[in-house]
């Protein structure tokens, strides 16, 4: 075999953190020959054994043949034809409510090139050793998806698309290079003097807008990372001559690296049981639904009538949902500290709407009910992640629903091979309140399409700094969105919307209660898109 194919299989490798030794080597070459395969196609085809052999459990840094042998052995197999009798999916034992508290967290490894679960147990306090860390595994985790973007990793293949290839500087790099252009990624932050730079692991430089026009599109908010390319002058500052966001990564890309990391604690699958369940799904669950309702006062005069119309009309229609989600607020105006009084009533709320669901047999015994709090509800916590709602408030809930899950925000639902994140935050106002940079002349259409593309691109629900949105360091991870979820609900008091950027659904099902009204969301796994209703 030649040397230009054996630099393919070494690089191909290497891109998935892995090392090749001589009898790996010498196995992969055995199988293009026996193959035949082409020059041209090699890489191709080395790039699957990899993403294969990257999802085994006991794949390791140096490629064992043992564990090459077995995925080659089932690619082989995998073209058998069986007639296995179609048995009907049970939703019930794939279905969990995952709890941002029982997260496991996984921090970068430099020295490994991938994901490390945390030894030892996490605190509500953190540590100064914590709150650093969060940050740095926001940006390592970026990043290490950016080197692998197209633009920054080109083909092992020799082509022309390489004289266009972006390379990626550090701050450190900067000093005595006065006039020459460098391209940086780093979080917008202010310093000491209240100017706007971009901070790396190695520095910081003040960041000089004159020169720009228009930033890319997205919301830049103090928090956010960002890709800046500029000129750096004699002053010490960085001319910026273009800003923009991050790529961001499919959940198939970071999945057929990552698919062995159990990032939700409920069990890690590969990409083909994946790819199986989906088609599985999409046809034996094709009419399943997830309800999503957010605000729902229940100190409104109306928001009972319209759950008991909703009841009703499910009954009506035999189309009971499977999910049904309740986001706070539950109160429309909170309850004041130490305000007995209005404590009294958030209960009694709670254990008339415990009361209307039992009602509705069919729906208290098929139906999950998932309560979230909201910003204004009474939780253990106010920082971000939130604990669920105080037991001493639904007690009836739980003795009179059977299938009711009182749920952290932000929360999340496993349901086959689908990941659903649910947030309720006037995240919205939060970001346009901390803007540094956003297009001129935005409709309030494109601010929705920012605003996902923001949060998606940022690979974190809240890409603010801690002084802004403050995070228990020791869960910032249940704020990331790597790898990319199926679907984000952002329950937000602002407009409702619904869009997929990069395959993944988000959506905001509005307030409940809207003037003569009542509004919520459908989503539909079998087909990821949800429907306002």
């Amino acid at each position: 075999m030649s040397g230009q194919r054996q630099k393919i299989i070494i690089k191909v490798f290497r891109k998935y953190s892995h090392s090749l030794g001589p009898e790996a080597l010498e196995f992969l070459e055995e199988i293009l020959d026996q193959h035949e395969i082409a020059d041209g196609d090699v890489e191709y085809s080395i790039e699957w054994i990899a993403k294969e052999y990257n999802k085994q459990d006991d794949a390791q840094m140096k490629v064992s043949v043992d564990v090459l042998q077995r995925v080659y052995e089932a690619f082989q197999g995998s073209g058998d034809s069986h007639s296995q009798e179609h048995e009907l999916l049970d939703p019930e034992s794939h279905m969990f409510v995952v709890n941002a508290f029982d997260m496991p967290l996984w921090h970068w490894s430099h020295e490994r090139s991938t994901f490390e679960r945390a030894a030892g147990p996490l605190t509500v306090s953190g540590s100064a050793d914590s709150r650093v860390l969060a940050m740095r595994n926001r940006l390592n985790i970026i990043k290490q998806s950016i080197l692998r973007n197209d633009h920054f990793s080109p083909s092992t293949l020799p082509s022309r698309d390489r004289e266009h290839l972006l390379t990626l500087r550090s701050t450190k790099q900067l000093l005595g290079r006065a006039g020459e252009r460098f391209l940086l990624f780093g979080m917008l932050a202010h310093n000491k003097e209240g100017k706007l730079c971009l901070e790396d692991q190695d520095g910081f430089v003040e960041l000089d807008f004159s020169q720009l026009d228009q930033p890319s599109e997205g919301l830049f908010t103090e928090g956010c990372f960002a890709l800046v390319e500029g000129e750096y002058s004699e002053d010490a500052t960085l001319i910026v001559i273009a800003i923009g966001h991050p790529p961001c990564e499919s959940r198939e890309a970071a999945r057929s690296i990552f698919g062995h990391v159990d990032f939700l604690g409920k069990g890690a699958t590969t990409l083909l049981e994946d790819t199986q369940l989906a088609a599985r799904v999409r046809l034996d669950l094709a009419d399943l639904r997830f309800f999503v309702l957010s605000d729902v006062w229940l100190d409104h005069p109306d928001t009972l009538s319209g759950l008991r119309k909703m009841f009703d009309n499910c009954m009506e229609n035999s189309f009971v949902p499977k999910v049904m989600v309740f986001c706070g607020n539950f109160s429309s105006r909170g309850i004041p500290q130490g305000d007995s009084r209005e404590a009294r009533k958030f209960q009694d709320n709670l254990d008339t709407l415990a009361d209307l669901i039992a009602s509705y047999p069919l729906i208290t015994r098929t139906t999950h009910f998932v309560f979230v709090p909201g910003p204004l509800d009474v939780a253990v916590n106010s920082i971000l992640p939130r604990r669920p709602l105080l037991s001493a408030f639904v007690s009836r809930l739980k003795s009179r629903v059977p299938k009711v899950h009182l749920a952290s925000n932000p929360c999340r639902i496993k349901f086959f091979e689908q990941e659903i994140v649910i947030f309720r935050e006037n995240l919205m106002a939060k970001m346009l309140r901390n803007l540094v940079g956003v297009k001129q002349n935005v409709k309030n259409d494109d601010l929705k399409r920012y605003l996902v593309q923001t949060i998606l691109d940022q690979s974190h629900l809240v890409p603010l700094t801690i002084s802004i949105q403050p995070v228990q360091p020791d869960f910032d991870h249940t704020l990331r969105l790597y790898p990319l979820p199926t679907a984000v609900v952002l329950a937000d008091k602002y407009d409702r919307f619904q869009m997929t950027y990069e395959g993944c659904h988000v959506f905001n099902p509005g307030s409940f209660v809207g003037g003569n009204s009542f509004t919520f969301s459908a989503y539909t796994p079998s087909r990821r898109e949800s429907e306002e209703w």
